[in-house]
């Protein structure tokens, strides 16, 4: 019993001690088994590639001592052929608290830069506390007399070249920089000293903490700053740079100053950062200027920049306003694909080539009020971006309309219509107008091409053949379009036996389309021809000038030939002609007339020749063929001495007359009413032009028609013939004055 009792109690301990030792096992089976994925995770994350940014790290600094740095003064490296000093991924302390090294820090390099033409290379370095650049160069004074004579030929060349530059800037304005008021004065100052680095100036991916001082200094030779980081304000007022200088992908944190800075080498400034105000005011850029994919988050000031060469800013993003007032654009301005958050102001700017706004995006303000375009000069918009009910585009009325150019239609009708619901909007009418006129100009072109050009999709081997293809080439493109039709024509560039050359030759005859029908393409001539027609005589209905002087051209003519038909009859047997008097009177007002029309053609007609001749086409052939078949079979009736037309004397005053017509109805009561016109009276010569305006404008002073008895058909056929024209010219002048006048345009408009 005894022994019972202990294995009894044994037992349940036995039992504890089992189940303790079990939950120890299974605690540490899930230990492993949870500590499994933990394992692979880290594994994972060690064999998997870090992120760029992650991956990058600061390169290690080398803290500088004085007794480093007087070892590189003395041995500098040979880099691309010049001495430089190299400082590369140094931690450069100069800030107030280690005041004897900083100052130490300027003089061993001012003493060693000034006298020997050596580089510098600070490229991956640190720069603690404010870098005063400056003061690293040589002190000279800049009047030609007084350069120091430390100079080789060289620099002293270039030292004087900037001499030529202030000249230059003097036929804009005078120059306000010390350098230029020393240079053009006659003698030197104190304060006509700058300081000159002669060497190059490296500062590839280098971190200044501190602020940046180069105001005033006069680099010699190249500066490379690519990459670099300034998270203080940075001052290069009137800094002149004569070498290339390349701030690619510089990260600007704070305010940077450029104002009245010289390049006289490309200015590279791709992929620059700006986050703070970026001021170019007054600088000059002697060759091109790349701001290509710049980004501008704060205020950008290019005001009074002279660019003498092409000013790049494609892809840039304008975060805030820019100003480019009273800037000068020798060469191109490119804009392409720009991106103008705020408002950009060109006022009083000055282009002298085209502006590429190909691809941008204006979405507040483009103000290019007073801005000055020379003969070549115009604003390319082909895809801008422009949504006339949120943003503007500012102008000099009745100038800025023209300064717009497109190559083609398709494509950029959005942005015609845009552009003229601003211009309307503004109501500025003669804008608007003119962008009308380029759109159908256009058109015209569009349907110039169809007629004209080949169809690729339909035109035979032969035909393309005589077009510039060879033989290989038409039966590829005949082949081809077995096995698909042509959807446009830069396919061609797909099959192997045509170039890039061979298609640019010929994409301007070429086009692709369903081939037109006899019936069709006489429609579409047909559109062309009365097109052209409303472009010559009217610029499409929106220059009432021009329509005015096509009018006073014709009344004028015909004026003349009624006087001629109805006062030069006969010279035998006896005799019906003038009197000298009235010859000499027609005939003066006639030039006179005549004179001003021309006058009004030639300075409102786009193609003024091309205007007169199809205004000539109309009213020529018709009127002399009548007149010679006139005097070739002569006129045999009674009333010979009487005046084939006749006025209504019971009422005088200028008056619409959209009813008339040119002859008198046969009616004895008119034929009472309608008198002779008298032609012994010495004014009598005024109705033959009251008639005319008559008959075109259907307005005049008196009611003057021809008789209805004793008229040759030949006369009447003529008086007819300008009564048809004129239907035709007040349909125009009505249509015209519509699209000119502000008032009759928001009736066309809103709809």
């Amino acid at each position: 019993m005894g022994a019972s009792l202990r294995d009894a109690t044994r037992t349940p301990s036995r039992r504890v001690g089992t189940q303790r030792l079990n939950a120890k096992v299974h605690k540490g089976v899930s230990l492993r088994t949870s500590a499994l994925p933990l394992a692979f995770l880290c594994v994972l994350l060690l064999l998997l590639p870090l992120p760029a940014s992650a991956a990058q790290t600061q390169p290690e600094r080398t803290p500088l001592t004085l007794e480093l740095l007087q070892e590189r003064l003395r041995t500098p490296i040979l880099r691309e052929g010049n001495l430089t000093v190299d400082l590369q991924k140094m931690a450069i302390d100069l800030r107030p608290e280690n005041a004897s090294f900083r100052d130490a820090f300027y003089q061993l390099l001012r003493k060693e830069l000034g006298t020997k033409p050596l580089g510098l290379d600070l490229s991956y370095a640190l720069i603690l506390g404010d870098f005063v650049g400056s003061d690293l160069g040589l002190r000279t004074l800049l009047y030609a007399k007084a350069i120091a004579p430390i100079f080789t030929a060289t620099e002293q060349e270039k030292l004087e070249r900037l001499r030529f530059v202030c000249l230059e800037s003097l036929a804009i304005a005078l120059p306000n920089s010390k350098d230029c008021r020393s240079l053009l004065g006659t003698e030197s100052t104190p304060a006509s000293e700058i300081a000159v680095f002669r060497g190059v100036l490296t500062l590839v991916q280098t971190r200044f903490n501190g602020e940046v001082k180069f105001s005033n200094t006069f680099f010699l030779q190249s500066v490379d700053a690519q990459g670099a980081t300034f998270l203080q304000p940075t001052n290069w007022t009137e800094t002149r740079f004569a070498r290339p200088v390349s701030f690619i992908s510089a990260n600007f944190q704070q305010p940077s100053n450029f104002q009245g800075s010289i390049f006289f080498e490309k200015a590279n400034f791709k992929k620059i950062k700006f986050r703070e105000l970026a001021d170019f005011q007054g600088s000059i850029f002697e060759t091109t200027a790349n701001f290509n994919q710049a980004i501008f988050k704060q205020l950008a000031k290019f005001s009074s920049v002279q660019w003498q060469g092409n000013a790049d800013f494609s892809e840039v993003d304008f975060a805030n306003q820019a100003q480019f007032t009273k800037a000068d654009f020798n060469q191109f301005l490119l804009l392409t694909e720009a991106t103008f958050e705020q408002g950009v102001s060109f006022r009083e700017a000055e282009f002298n080539q085209l502006v590429n706004l190909q691809g941008a995006n204006i979405l507040n303000q483009a103000d290019f009020s007073d801005a000055r375009f020379a003969k070549e000069a115009c604003l390319s918009v082909p895809g801008l971006t422009f949504n006339s009910n949120k943003a503007k585009i500012l102008g000099n009325p009745g100038e800025i309309g023209q300064m717009f150019c497109i190559p083609t239609l398709q494509g950029n009708q959005n942005i015609l219509r845009n552009l003229g619901q601003n211009f309307r909007q503004q109501q500025q009418v003669a804008d608007a107008n003119e962008l009308e006129y380029t759109k159908q100009r256009l058109r015209l072109i569009e349907f110039g091409h169809r007629l004209t050009a080949t169809n690729i999709n339909s035109a035979t081997v032969a035909n393309l053949m005589n077009l510039g293809f060879s033989a290989t080439q038409a039966e590829a493109i005949a082949q081809r379009r077995l096995v698909k039709s042509f959807r446009n024509s830069s396919e061609l560039l797909t099959i192997a036996d045509i170039d890039l050359e061979k298609y640019t030759q010929l994409s301007d005859r070429l086009i692709v389309g369903e081939t037109l029908s006899i019936v069709g393409w006489l429609l579409q001539a047909w559109s062309w021809l009365a097109l052209s027609v409303l472009l010559l005589l009217s610029g499409y209905g929106t220059n009432f000038w021009l329509v005015f002087g096509v009018g006073g051209l014709a009344i004028a003519y015909f004026g003349l030939l009624f006087w001629l038909v109805d006062r030069y009859r006969r010279l035998h047997p006896v005799p019906i002609i003038p009197t000298s008097y009235e010859t000499i009177s027609i005939l003066v007002s006639f030039s006179v007339l005549e004179f001003f029309s021309l006058l009004a053609i030639f300075r409102n007609a786009e193609q003024p020749w091309l205007t007169l001749g199809c205004l000539l086409i109309i009213i020529v052939p018709v009127p002399m063929a009548l007149l010679i078949r006139l005097y070739q079979q002569g006129r045999y009736h009674d009333l010979m001495n009487v005046s084939y037309f006749t006025e209504d004397g019971t009422f005088r005053q200028l008056r619409l007359l959209i009813g008339r017509l040119p002859v008198i109805p046969r009616n004895q009561t008119f034929r009472e009413r309608y008198m002779p016109l008298l032609c012994d009276r010495r004014w009598n010569w005024l109705n033959y032009y009251d008639f005319s305006l008559n008959n075109l404008v259907k307005l005049g002073f008196n009611d003057i028609r021809l008789r209805d008895e004793h008229l040759p058909g030949i006369i009447s056929a003529l008086a007819w013939y300008q009564w048809s024209l004129g239907l035709i010219y007040i349909t125009l002048v009505l249509w015209t004055l519509s699209r000119t006048i502000p008032g009759l345009n928001l009736l066309i408009y809103l709809k």
